[in-house]
């Protein structure tokens, strides 16, 4: 069953994802312009309704401000609309003009008042108790400015994209008194009917702009003779609103791109440091297996440089004991040889004494196992050597299919019982390294395929050209690679013979050895079963010149 591959979601993308939060901001302001919108029309509001009762205030116990005059033929009765308490002013309808006659004196004094108070977005009007308008002043509207007027460039685009997201309110509506304001205004009816101020928000005649109106009643004595109506349209706290909602537009805009900037940047920084880590780590180890410390982060005091720290003491710790185990080995050799020399001298000497016969066939195993002790010692050093041999080798170009060669002809000499196949390719194989190591390193192949090669089977070398690499392969008809050892095969003291053929001593080091070789010409070495099943592959890559 094939593993389910999840999708990468780097963490860049993760932290991006998480500044998207930072667009609730603008929502978060826009309620707040919303919330302070209604605090100022409430003020507004209250601004009105001071105004109008300042007017009444003026117009208080002067009933004759309030009268009309009925024509000749019209009862008073029928030129006037008595408004008891309970009523509603959707069932009274204003008396038809021409059916009353004003007390001239009387509106001009009224609007005398008014025009003291007018002011340029304010409309005052004062009606009496028939729902009779007896004067007028000011006006709704206001001298409208275009705010992309003058500017060029991305400044009028700017404002122009804002006109189509939030309409700056426009004067250019029916700025007369609506019927059904006067008859039916919740205003009106708190102001007459139930002689208390009163306000409301309604639009104007044409239905295109929002207008707050106020009513106070007018008294005389305990009796309402009329009213005091203001009215102002909302254009101021629209267009203050849409100057606050432009101000938070540019700032959230500007405080994103800044938040992102800065948290893509601290996440392109992590990024980088935790790649460098990671590349850091896979490369601690060369290819001839020496371990590196990290510098990755080593110095920072966030949670990044406490893991390379760790990172770094574990492989300081490893790369000591990788350094105690390589040098095992040289300690070993240097150590026995003393007392190797002491017995071997020892055995020297009894040999020249007169020894009983059964005494002779023990010396013999004594100096056979001596000899064999000799050669492990040598074969324990090898590794240092060949390691200080590596440091003090000078690189030259030469060809490695001459190399090969001429060792297959050597190899044909020493392993007289052996057959050897090889193909070369017919033009020079240019790398840069030493060729004797090249040498060593094809008898280190050689000599494990031999070892391991079935019965009158061939060993086979072949030379062939990658695409920047001269790939040579050493194979062998015989046992597999045991899976146990998968990963380890070219490691130090690791070996795949389950008994020693020959009497030769075998500690795991011949392709230890072989891999420093490959490593020191640029390579790499590497083993693998044949795809037919029935044998085993070595093959080393080493970099053309």
């Amino acid at each position: 069953m094939t593993a389910s591959i999840q999708p990468r979601f780097s963490l860049r993308s993760k932290l991006a994802v998480l500044s998207l939060l930072l667009l609730a901001l603008p929502w978060v302001g826009y309620r707040y312009v919303k919330e302070m919108e209604g605090f100022l029309l409430e003020g507004q509001r209250d601004a009105l309704v001071a105004t109008a009762r300042a007017v009444a205030t003026a117009l208080h116990d002067r009933p004759q401000l309030m009268r009309v005059r009925p024509r000749t033929g019209i009862s008073a009765q029928s030129a006037s609309i008595a408004l008891l308490p309970g009523e509603e002013l959707v069932e009274a309808a204003p008396a038809p003009a021409r059916e009353l006659e004003t007390d001239q004196p009387a509106v001009a004094e009224v609007e005398a008042i008014l025009r003291g108070l007018e002011r340029t977005t304010s409309r005052i009007w004062v009606i009496n108790r028939d729902l009779r308008v007896l004067a007028l002043a000011g006006s709704l509207r206001a001298d409208a400015t275009e705010p992309a007027e003058g500017l060029s460039g991305w400044r009028r685009v700017w404002y122009a994209l804002l006109a189509r997201m939030m309409p700056p309110p426009g004067e250019d509506f029916e700025d007369v008194i609506d019927p059904d304001t006067v008859a039916t205004g919740r205003d009106v009816f708190d102001a007459l009917l139930m002689g208390a101020p009163g306000s409301r928000l309604s639009r104007s005649a044409d239905g295109e702009t929002l207008v707050v109106s106020a009513a106070h009643p007018i008294w005389s004595g305990d009796q309402v003779l009329g009213a005091v109506v203001v009215e102002e349209s909302t254009h101021s706290i629209q267009s203050l609103r849409n100057r606050a909602l432009e101000r938070l537009l540019l700032l959230t805009m500007a405080g994103f791109a800044l938040a992102a900037a800065l948290v893509f940047g601290f996440a392109s920084r992590l990024s980088f440091r935790i790649r460098r880590l990671r590349d850091e780590a896979e490369n601690a180890i060369d290819a001839r297996g020496r371990i590196s410390p990290l510098h990755a982060g080593s110095s920072a005091g966030d949670e990044v440089g406490d893991l390379s720290r760790s990172f770094s003491a574990l492989l300081e710790r490893l790369a000591r004991n990788q350094s105690y185990l390589e040098s095992m080995a040289s300690r070993l050799s240097h150590e026995l040889r003393t007392p190797i020399a002491v017995v071997r001298s020892s055995l020297e000497n009894l040999s020249a004494e007169a020894l009983p016969d059964g005494a002779r066939t023990y010396m013999e195993r004594a100096e056979a196992g001596l000899s064999r002790l000799s050669r492990i010692l040598s074969r324990m050093s090898e590794a240092t050597r060949m390691e200080q041999a590596l440091a003090t080798t000078d690189t030259e170009r030469f060809d490695l299919r001459t190399v090969v060669a001429e060792c297959v002809k050597g190899y044909r000499v020493a392993y007289p019982s052996r057959p050897f196949e090889s193909v070369l390719p017919p033009y020079p194989a240019w790398v840069i390294g030493a060729p004797d190591l090249a040498a060593q390193m094809l008898d280190k192949l050689v000599e494990n395929a031999a070892d391991f090669a079935l019965p009158d089977t061939p060993i086979r070398l072949e030379l062939r050209f990658m695409v920047t690499s001269a790939a040579l392969s050493v194979s062998n008809l015989g046992p597999l690679l045991p899976a146990e050892l998968e990963g380890r095969l070219f490691e130090s003291m690791v070996t795949a013979r389950k008994r020693e053929g020959g009497g030769e001593p075998h500690l795991g080091l011949g392709l230890y050895v072989a891999r420093m070789i490959a490593a020191f010409h640029g390579g790499t070495l590497r083993a693998e079963n044949l795809e037919t099943g029935d044998g085993v592959r070595f093959t080393a890559e080493l970099r053309l010149a």
